[in-house]
């Protein structure tokens, strides 16, 4: 059934080839000796240049470049595969390698400080820029995002990249895998999260280089890619081609639309200086020319992949007699999958929603169950509720509840005729994906608010805003919700999803319509929504000053089945300040997470 809906802000959760997170910072890091690098075994991995020249425009009203040179990593013989965890809150992002040998497995635990968080390898490349007589006008180094996979290198690598596709940027995000797939290449550009470079029009020379820590650890070879690269200078007057040349380009409206995009539920969302999720899914961003206008580009519509990076490339031609070996292949192992592998490659149950409710009795069967459990709550402001009203006060915030499975929640909306709420229901599946059972779960409501125009399920999640002695002060009027895929939270998780269904709204929760709608959190994923409107963000106005904790509470009825249900809570203190009219909130660290 296809849908339409207005697009919401959602925080993005991952950084991809459109959105990396930013330019990268020094951390401490122990390089691995050349001796390691000699015993460790592994891809063979190398810097390559696209094109030996490109063309970037600089906006006179937006002086500056974006250095998207066309430079790639490529594994060729085995893939590059990482992945990144922690513990808990409590403990420091550590990572580890997947070394493949001779149809086995091997895990290396690569040096504590080579990363600091789920964003990508910091300062992988470097990037020195000189002008026509040799003087350095620019010198920097960038984050690297291994999922940015950006297609094959040779035409019997393997179709598709199992990996995800981007890097994950929530702050409380607790497992991710990062990987190149042999025989891809992953563009080393980090994306609209960096920043522009003010050049002059005129012609350059660009040197890129992998970082040498990464060279010794991985074993690349110390061949920097060189790029000449032109400068052309224009302007949004220049006439009717100038804007959507200025939306196309890389340097300018590309990336002013992938701030737009990664978005979260927008009619959600909260006004936080960072990348948003659904409008009202997730922290909002300051507008953009794209946002103002400019025509969306680099895949900034309403299908954009928003919690997961960029658009997947189109595939590639394949010849149809392989096609039917792959098809053939794929039936081979879906008796593997089927008995529980754990990677994210495995593909998930079809989710195509009934037309006609369920019949014969319901049932809970014995069959692994969705975990639903709460982050954090993050970007945390004062805010005026969009009402401006002066002397009022709203706490607003962002919160996510995620999925660490062992199985996906599916939960299906049915409509009487004439009934204006669906009655929902919460299937289980086998291992093998088949439907084995189902049960009553509430209802679905039609929101006609602008940024939601959808079915919402109800009683999800609540958002309180508790005392100091854990007593409730404040409960937000927000329960009901369309579910989405927009943060990677843990990708490490047995049967974790890493190309999960429905990261950007378009896909489901129905439209006026619509008879029935289906909707899906998979596993590892995890839906943010931010509290920014009245009625869903916290009213202190009247809330004397002191301590608070912000609870994110999940399942908070106990109607949906599930695995585990005494870890549905999460808590956030916050210390609240100032005077009506211009309140203050302090955030303080959550453990080792010191993100507001």
């Amino acid at each position: 059934m296809t849908n339409t809906r207005t697009t919401r802000l959602r925080r993005p959760l991952l950084a991809g080839t459109t959105a990396v997170a930013a330019m990268a910072v020094t951390v401490g890091f122990m390089a691995a000796t050349p001796e390691q690098a000699k015993a460790a075994t592994g891809p063979k991995l190398s810097l390559i240049a696209a094109t030996g020249s490109v063309t970037l425009t600089s906006w006179k009203e937006e002086p500056g470049v974006y250095l998207d040179l066309g430079t790639y990593l490529t594994a060729e013989g085995t893939p590059l595969e990482l992945k990144v965890t922690r513990k808990s809150y409590k403990d420091p992002v550590t990572i580890t390698q997947t070394v493949f040998e001779g149809g086995r497995t091997k895990t290396k635990t690569l040096p504590q400080g080579t990363v600091k968080d789920f964003s990508g390898l910091p300062g992988f490349a470097e990037i020195t820029v000189t002008d026509r007589t040799g003087k350095v006008v620019a010198n920097r180094a960038e984050n690297f995002c291994p999922n940015n996979a950006s297609g094959r290198v040779r035409p019997d690598a393997p179709s598709t990249s199992k990996y995800p596709e981007s890097c994950p940027t929530n702050p409380f995000t607790l497992g991710s895998v990062w990987g190149v797939e042999k025989g891809w290449a992953a563009n080393t550009y980090a994306g609209s999260y960096t920043q522009p470079v003010k050049l002059a029009a005129g012609t350059y020379t660009a040197k890129v280089r992998v970082a040498k820590k990464y060279r010794d650890l991985f074993g690349i070879a110390d061949k920097p890619a060189t790029v000449k690269v032109t400068v052309q200078e224009r302007s949004w007057e220049d006439g009717p081609g100038a804007r959507a040349a200025r939306s196309a380009s890389g340097e300018h409206a590309g990336h002013g639309a992938a701030h737009q995009a990664p978005a979260g539920h927008a009619g959600h969302g909260a006004s936080h200086q960072a990348p948003a999720a659904h409008s009202g899914h997730g922290p909002g961003h300051a507008p953009t020319p794209a946002q103002a206008g400019a025509p969306e580009t680099s895949g900034a519509g309403p299908s954009y992949n928003v919690g997961h990076g960029p658009l997947k490339a189109a595939p590639p031609a394949v010849p149809w007699a392989v096609k039917r070996q792959q098809a053939a292949r794929a039936d081979a192992q879906g008796a593997v999958d089927a008995a529980g592998q754990t990677d994210g490659s495995r593909k998930a149950p079809a989710l195509t929603p009934r037309s006609q409710r369920p019949a014969g009795t319901p049932s809970v069967p014995n069959v692994p169950k969705p975990d639903l459990r709460s982050l954090p709550a993050y970007g945390i402001t004062i805010s005026d509720g969009g009402q401006n009203i002066p002397g009022k006060d709203y706490l607003a915030f962002s919160a996510n509840v995620w999925n660490a499975g062992p199985a996906q929640l599916v939960v299906d909306g049915f409509r009487s005729p004439g009934k204006a709420k669906m009655d929902a229901y919460q299937y289980f599946y086998d291992a093998r994906g088949k439907q084995v059972g189902y049960t009553p779960t509430g209802t679905m409501e039609w929101d006609p608010r602008p940024g939601h125009v959808h079915w919402h399920f109800t009683d999800f999640a609540s958002y309180r805003l508790l005392k100091a002695d854990k007593k409730e002060a404040v409960r937000s009027g927000k329960e009901a919700f369309c579910l989405a895929n927009t943060d990677a939270v843990d990708y490490t998780v047995k049967n974790a999803n890493w190309h999960p269904y429905n990261t950007d709204l378009s896909t489901a929760c129905g439209q006026e319509n619509s008879i029935s709608v289906r909707e899906v959190l998979d596993v590892g994923s995890g839906d943010t929504y931010t509290q920014d409107l009245p009625g869903q963000s916290f009213d202190i106005t009247d809330v004397p000053n002191g301590t608070y904790y912000i609870q994110v509470l999940a399942n908070p009825a106990k109607r949906l089945k599930e695995t585990n249900l005494d870890n549905n809570s999460a808590l956030r203190k916050v210390v609240l300040g100032g005077t009506p009219g211009s309140r203050t909130v302090t955030v303080p660290a959550h453990d080792l997470v010191n993100a507001n």
